[in-house]
Order: C-alpha cells, then sequence, then structure tokens
C-alpha cells in the first residue's frame, strides 16, 4: 500500500521548488496568455520533470552531483540562452509597433517546443533541485513509500504546470492593452537576465 504521508511529502517539496518565478514558468505563462500550444508545452514541461524525479529518486541524482563537467556546461549553455530570451523580451517589450492588443505575434509549434525543451534541460537548476535534491531526500524512504514520494513530487508539476497554462487566461482581460504585455515582457526579460547572471557568478564564483 503507497503511504499517503510519504506522496503528501513530495508533493509538497516539488510544489515548494517548482512555484517560483523561473524560465518555465514565465514562458508558459506568456503562452497561456496567448493561448498559443498550451496543452503541449504543459504536457512537456510536466512529463520533463516527472522523468527528472524519476531519474533522480532512482539514483542518478549522486551521479550528476558528482559531474562538475555536466554541471559546467549546462550552467554556461543555460545562461547564453536565458540571456538571448531576456535580450528577445526586452526588444518586444520596447517595439510595441510590432505588437497588436489582441493577439501578439506566437510562436510556431516546432519553435515552442524547442523554446520550451531548451529552458527545461539547459537548466541546471532542473537537475539540482528535480534529480539531486529530491533524489536525495527520496532516500529517506524505501520501496512503494520511496515511489510514492517521487509519485507526490511529479504530481505537483501536473498540477502547476497545467494551471498556469490554463489559468492565465484569467488575466486575458488586462492584456487586451498592449501595455500590459510591454510589462510582461520587460518582467520576463529582468527575470531571464537575472536568471543568466545568477549561472554565470555560480560558474565563476562557485560556494
Amino acid at each position: 500500500m503507497i503511504s499517503l504521508s510519504a506522496a503528501l511529502a513530495g508533493f509538497f517539496l516539488g510544489a515548494s521548488l517548482i512555484i517560483a518565478i523561473g524560465a518555465q514558468n514565465a514562458f508558459i505563462l506568456r503562452q497561456g496568455l496567448l493561448r498559443s500550444h498550451v496543452f503541449i508545452l504543459c504536457l512537456i514541461c510536466a512529463l520533463s520533470d516527472a522523468a527528472l524525479i524519476a531519474a533522480g529518486v532512482g539514483g542518478l541524482g549522486t551521479l550528476v552531483a558528482q559531474s562538475p563537467t555536466l554541471l559546467s556546461v549546462v550552467t554556461i549553455g543555460g545562461a547564453i540562452f536565458l540571456g538571448s530570451y531576456a535580450v528577445v523580451a526586452f526588444r518586444r517589450a520596447f517595439h510595441p509597433s510590432a505588437m497588436r492588443a489582441d493577439s501578439p505575434k506566437p510562436l510556431g509549434l516546432k519553435a515552442a517546443v524547442a523554446t520550451c525543451l531548451t529552458f527545461t534541460f539547459l537548466n541546471p537548476h532542473v537537475y539540482l533541485d528535480m534529480v539531486v535534491l529530491i533524489g536525495s531526500l527520496s532516500a529517506a524512504y524505501s520501496g512503494v513509500d520511496r515511489i510514492a514520494f517521487g509519485l507526490g513530487a511529479a504530481t505537483a508539476s501536473f498540477i502547476w504546470f497545467f494551471g498556469l497554462g490554463y489559468g492565465a487566461r484569467l488575466l486575458q482581460p488586462i492584456f487586451a492593452r498592449p501595455a500590459a504585455w510591454r510589462v510582461l515582457d520587460v518582467i520576463i526579460g529582468v527575470v531571464m537576465g537575472l536568471l543568466a547572471i545568477s549561472l554565470l557568478v555560480r560558474f565563476f564564483h562557485p560556494a
């Protein structure tokens, strides 16, 4: 019998790691507001988290934690990508003539999926949180309880991403104005830029 307490522990841990203003969340929020490829992008994010959590619970967390080369490559790649996306967001914000109030230009499906996957797998935080941290904490459980812990954490990802993607449309009346899109893109640009800087600082000045 699966332990409810283990599942709840995994759920709340997963939720605490996921619910933050990060690259994935900012991207899903924008796509949700545009109502563009919401289901497939939310599914990709949730399934990716679930796969990483399963890997961590299965023991991959220890391997990743002992591979500074892998983390270094992901850190630099992630910083470059996030910095580039920040520039794109700022360009959108300060070139309002390229947008319309009712329909800012959305990404095509291939571009949206590629961007989503890049945000997911070129982010070293996802490996540290989903694989290393959750994997390490799952070691406190054994057997079906450990599986329940991982399932709880994965469930938090599914609820969060689909809630964010489809809940974003509740803000649609606010984003009927071009100014609101400009503010959102400025916020996204700042978030992406700060994340890129934090990755570079961590790389060149490790704790």
